[in-house]
């Protein structure tokens, strides 16, 4: 896996569908970003609170990649990062080909395990009619692939800064892929 940088990050202490853009976040162990709504060890997104608010929270930060904007634009779709609600947003990584358990170090100190993908929701066609089905597609066996980025969970606590590198630690074999938390 090749390694990248960290474009952009963003957080925001309520809920919204896109999160402004900060000169840093600070990541906190077992927790999430410092002052994001989605902070905590229990799950923190509306819809999972509604479930079972006990569930432990695996969608601490959300990561998207940079070249998924780039892949949206083409289709005529205006999109920056924190719009789609991301905490971190990277370049130089295929976050959806990591495996379950992958370690990002991001910056000097900060680690993220990576937990799983997004479930891309209608609040995405909210946003950019028709942009849902730009993130959510089929593969040659049909099956449903999401591209709305992955979620993860914070080991090590430390800031984050755009131009921060990442680096991608795999988990030992064999590789389980991510399927949606």
């Amino acid at each position: 896996m090749d390694d990248g940088t960290v474009t952009a990050v963003s957080s925001n202490g309520t809920y919204s569908f896109t999160k402004p853009n900060r000169e840093s976040i600070t990541l906190l162990a077992g927790l999430g970003v410092d002052g994001d709504v989605h902070a905590g060890v229990t799950v923190r997104h509306r819809s999972r609170v509604a479930q079972d608010p006990t569930r432990p929270n695996l969608r601490q930060v959300h990561l998207i990649h940079a070249e998924l904007f780039d892949e949206v634009a083409e289709a005529g779709f205006a999109v920056t990062p924190g719009d789609l609600g991301e905490n971190v947003t990277t370049r130089g990584v295929d976050l959806l080909a990591l495996p379950t358990g992958t370690r990002l170090h991001l910056g000097a100190e900060a680690v993220v395990e990576v937990t799983g993908l997004r479930n891309p929701c209608a609040q995405i066609d909210g946003f950019r009619h028709g942009l849902l089905k730009q993130v959510v597609g089929r593969d040659v066996d049909g099956a449903l692939v999401r591209k709305a980025g992955i979620m993860g969970i914070v080991l090590t606590g430390g800031e984050v800064r755009p131009g921060d590198p990442v680096r991608v630690e795999l988990p030992a074999e064999p590789h389980r892929p991510l399927e949606r938390v």
